[in-house]
């Protein structure tokens, strides 16, 4: 049997682990509101019509931050339409989704949503369809403090104290042609650039994210980014990349290494934004913010130009597999992996949505598949990433080539001690063994090893079988003399966490070899 091995070492850093890049996503679209996130009427409503289902699910996968309304959505969308007095908000016709919205959710209802969930809110203004005065007045309704007209209108609606907003996207995909009001990258980037500068003078404090191509599979994609952020360097704080993959004709091998490109996606992303560094002779670093990403099975989505005007229609509810579980958890991999430039990840959607919650109007709620990796890594992935040094067996794949079976990374957390491990086989077919030297000061011991695959990879969870696919022991894994050990099993994501054994002595949660 082939194996796989790699090296691990305090000494060998990559960056800080940023809470931010477990976040969210909610728009205003399908069901991920309404019915999703807030349900009036629903038997474990909240007084705010919360679901408190969903909250409970939501604080369990560890989501630090929600970025919200939109998406397409809030490319023509009036932010005033969802304040004030419920009763008085207009009903307006979605041209994104071709839907009817109520706005009986908006900004004030998000922003309690969001403490209620115990995440941080991250805020898009409209660039689409409208500018710099209406980003400035929200701005100025959401974080002023009082004594001026959208100030005094917020305290009037119930909120005495400033949403306190730090994080705002200027825009969403402006450089699609399905998006209202897209642009040319040089008519974004002056916008956006003027867009943040008067942003600057309302709340010098924010943090902005300028929109970079909507995929790296656009035409536009290394100029788009080139010329916007020529535009707007000095005056934003991130760059945008967002992803979606599928599995396609049945090509499992495909899907299960499809976090190569997402790898060469903010490889580019990286080198671009370092060369406009370059160009205009500053010494700021641009960051990234990868706040769109997922597993969508786009092929199956036809449109929606000639729906019927619905309110929160059935819209994509992927019923995820286990493989689908496991290439999410190869992105979060990636993600860590890039910790140095991505401070900012927002998994596209929250709930319902191609997301990791599912809920009934009215009934039960559930975790998807998705939704464990998640939940794991967003617990465990603590302290500083580790660069993890590798050496596996190729798998062949059609779209990518030979690629490792083996892709790994790994955390420490200084102040206790633990280190987290996180792998994935991406073999369809064959088992992999791995061992890893450790290379601390201090012997570590194993505390938990979990596994998420399935015996079939197109098991699901779903309102039947809510528990399908969960994690369960990793059998086999072994921590001594240095060495960790473990048998992935095909298509797998796999957590081993350990920690030194002097903290488990008198622990309860040191675990015997398996």
């Amino acid at each position: 049997m082939r194996s796989g091995s790699l090296v691990l070492d305090p000494d060998f850093t990559v960056s800080p682990v940023d809470r931010r890049l477990f976040g969210s996503f909610v728009e205003h679209m399908g069901r991920a509101v309404y019915t999703g996130v807030f349900e009036p009427g629903h038997p474990e409503a909240d007084e705010n019509g919360f679901r408190d289902d969903v909250l409970r699910l939501v604080r369990e996968l560890g989501v630090s931050v929600v970025r919200y309304p939109g998406g397409n959505f809030v490319s023509g969308y009036r932010w005033e339409d969802g304040v004030g007095p419920v009763g008085e908000r207009p009903g307006r016709l979605d041209l994104a989704w071709r839907q009817r919205e109520t706005n009986r959710f908006g900004l004030d209802e998000f922003v309690c949503w969001a403490r209620s969930a115990g995440v941080e809110p991250m805020m898009a203004v409209n660039l689409g369809t409208r500018g710099v005065q209406e980003a400035c007045d929200l701005l100025e309704y959401a974080n002023h403090g009082s004594g001026t007209y959208w100030s005094d209108l917020r305290v009037k609606h119930g909120s005495l104290a400033p949403h306190d907003i730090r994080l705002w996207c200027l825009g969403n995909e402006l450089d699609g042609p399905w998006q209202l009001g897209a642009k040319t990258a040089y008519e974004y980037g002056r916008l956006a650039n003027e867009t943040a500068k008067a942003m600057r003078r309302v709340d010098p404090d924010i943090e902005l994210v300028l929109c970079g191509s909507s995929n790296s599979s656009m035409p536009t994609f290394g100029t788009w980014e080139a010329t916007a952020l020529e535009e707007a360097y000095d005056a934003v704080d991130y760059i945008s990349l967002h992803a979606y993959y599928e599995e396609r004709d049945r090509d499992l091998a495909s899907f299960l290494a499809s976090a190569v490109d997402m790898d060469g996606f903010i490889d580019g992303v990286v080198a671009t934004a370092d060369h406009v560094r370059a160009k205009l002779r500053r010494r700021k670093t641009m960051m990234l913010s990868f706040d769109e990403w997922n597993v969508w099975s786009q092929q199956r989505f036809t449109g929606r130009q000639r729906a019927s005007w619905e309110h929160a229609p059935r819209l994509i509810e992927e019923t995820y597999t286990a493989a689908d579980a496991v290439v999410v958890g190869s992105y979060l991999i990636t993600l860590l992996r890039h910790a140095d430039r991505v401070r900012v990840a927002c998994q596209a959607q929250l709930v319902n949505v191609i997301a990791p919650i599912r809920t009934e109007p009215s009934g039960p709620s559930w975790r998807q598949t998705t939704y464990h990796p998640f939940a794991l890594t967003a617990r465990w992935a603590r302290g500083t990433v580790l660069r993890v040094e590798s050496t596996a067996p190729e798998c062949e794949t059609s779209a990518f080539g030979a690629v490792p079976a083996l892709d790994a990374v790994a955390t420490h957390d200084e102040d206790t001690g633990d280190t987290a491990l996180f792998c994935v086989n991406r073999s369809t077919t064959d088992a992999l063994p791995i061992c890893g030297r450790l290379g601390f000061r201090e012997p570590l011991a194993l505390v938990d090893a979990v596994v998420v695959a399935g015996d079939d990879p197109y098991a699901v969870n779903d309102l039947r079988t809510p528990d399908r696919v969960v994690p369960k022991p990793l059998s086999g894994t072994r921590v001594d003399a240095g060495v960790v050990t473990a048998l992935l099993p095909p298509a797998s994501w796999s957590m081993i966490r350990m920690s030194p054994k002097s903290n488990l002595q008198h622990s309860d949660d040191a675990v015997e070899p398996r």
